[in-house]
């Protein structure tokens, strides 16, 4: 029947349907779970369980083993990606409540929503264009933007904006099976490639439970507002990474716009932070929709525009190929002459 390869066609499906179909279950019939339980409770309740199986699958899947300008290229884009949604983050704390805005066009936005939009990048959708559009150092750089799935670093930009404090054992225990696993899969390769297989199989799972704490009435209230957080993250995000991309990291630009995306591992973040900071709670659900709309909107245009700013600077550009065919026909053996 091919449903997989026509999930696969949805920007992000694999995440986003099955978030759709736990938000219906528990909209149409909230009581589901407790009225099964056992298994089938599990499975609809299980986020953080199984978010803890998924990052240590993550961890055990990179590789220690990258070169100095792999680790050069990524560290300037996933420090500059969460230094911008910190500095958004600040900024908004002085107009937005910290439970959120509650009436008007910008009802549900929070501070959580902007810094869980703007802090996670789709390190597969940016290893995929950059293999297409970049360099093989850029698409490298996805080995260091894994550490910004999950939660751990959303606190971190949370604690670092001043707008809130974790105690220090949380902040390790977000982190821990993500650094179990990261030991265990460069320890034995076998490891890694048994644990790496599970990264992508887990994800409709946490995201049927995530999908359990939405309702549609909020998903319909924010989407034009989530549309709006979608081209903000694009923008704003695009344009410091670009200029860090030229300026630090000596690209072109390109692997600037490719990182400028929201993760589909973001929407795991607010109900999560609410989970361990209570204060977040109110703003927990609005920012869990808000987040899945600019997943969707940052999956559909960062393609485009990776793929139209490497034919205008990048390796597809007029003047990239023409000064790549002059370094091939430089580097030729000098043809001897013809005998007379």
């Amino acid at each position: 029947m091919n449903i997989k390869s026509r999930i696969d066609r949805i920007p992000g499906g694999m995440m986003i349907l099955p978030l759709f179909l736990g938000a219906c279950l528990n909209t149409f019939a909230p009581n589901t779970g407790k009225f099964f339980g056992s298994f089938t409770n599990g499975l609809i309740t299980g986020t953080l369980p199984i978010l803890s199986v998924w990052f240590f699958c993550i961890g055990a899947s990179i590789s220690l083993k990258a070169t100095p300008l792999v680790l050069r290229k990524s560290g300037v884009l996933v420090t500059v990606k969460i230094l911008t949604a910190a500095t958004m983050g600040i900024i908004a704390s002085w107009f937005i409540p910290h439970e959120g805005v509650s009436s008007g066009f910008f009802t549900g936005l929070s501070v959580l929503a902007i810094i869980a939009a703007m802090n996670d990048t789709n390190g597969g959708m940016y290893m995929a264009l950059m293999q297409q559009y970049g360099t093989k150092e850029e698409s490298g750089a996805f080995c260091l933007m894994c550490l910004e799935s999950g939660p751990f670093m959303t606190m971190a930009t949370l604690g670092l904006a001043g707008l809130a404090a974790f105690p220090w054992q949380t902040m390790v225990g977000a982190l821990l099976p993500f650094l179990v696993g990261f030991a265990l899969g460069n320890l034995d390769q076998e490891f890694r490639k048994f644990f790496g297989q599970a990264v992508p199989v887990m994800v409709p799972f946490f995201a049927f439970a995530l999908g359990n704490n939405l309702n549609f009435a909020v998903i319909l209230n924010t989407g034009l507002l989530g549309i709006v957080l979608g081209l903000s993250v694009i923008a704003i995000t695009g344009f410091t990474l670009v200029v860090a991309d030229i300026l630090l990291a000596k690209g072109n630009g390109t692997a600037g716009i490719g990182a400028a995306s929201t993760a589909g591992a973001a929407v795991t973040v607010p109900p999560i932070i609410a989970s361990i900071e209570p204060s977040f709670a109110p703003s927990a659900p609005a920012a869990t929709a808000l987040v899945a709309t600019s997943v969707v909107v940052t999956s559909l245009l960062t393609p485009i525009l990776t793929a139209w700013w490497a034919r205008r600077f990048g390796v597809l550009s007029p003047r990239y190929l023409a000064a790549q065919k002059a370094t091939q026909t430089d580097a030729l053996p000098a043809q001897p002459a013809p005998a007379e």
